[in-house]
């Protein structure tokens, strides 16, 4: 994993946004922007979405190491003491969504896009919310292959 001095930064001068403040402000909506100074260590400015999503990451990071370091139970089973929302999931749903996660995780860990474990989590949940709302009970009937429905 790349070291935070490592991360590709745009760069600004620290006149640039005293005197050119809207286009680095709109830059920053975009990008992570480092100001610099001549009297004083660099500044990082980014979106307010951006920084949430990296204290999101850092969050489930610790719930993760957590879960990781514990010796009670499968992955999946000391998972769910972190996000006890799992327990509306299937056994076997478990497993398969705490190795999305671990996978998404380390997509995220190594590519510093939270996005990614972020949206995997998120989808996790909604589908455990879906499940325990009694969504997952009705029989389907599903549509032939060569049946097409009229558009409404």
């Amino acid at each position: 994993m790349a070291l935070a001095a490592d991360f590709p930064y745009r760069t600004r001068r620290s006149s640039d946004l005293s005197k050119h403040s809207a286009e680095v402000f709109a830059e920053a909506e975009n990008h992570t922007i480092m100001i610099t100074r001549r009297d004083g260590e660099p500044l990082v400015l980014m979106s307010r979405r951006e920084a949430d999503g990296r204290a999101r990451l850092l969050d489930f990071a610790a719930h993760l190491i957590t879960a990781t370091i514990d010796s009670d139970g499968t992955f999946a089973e000391r998972l769910t003491k972190a996000f006890p929302w799992m327990l509306a999931l299937s056994p076997a749903d478990r497993e398969a969504c705490a190795q999305d996660l671990l996978d998404a995780a380390r997509a995220s860990f190594s590519t510093e896009q939270p996005h990614l474990v972020l949206s995997e989590l998120t989808s996790w949940k909604e589908t455990a919310t879906a499940v325990a709302t009694g969504l997952g009970n009705a029989d389907l009937q599903w549509l032939d292959d060569d049946e097409t429905v009229e558009r409404p």
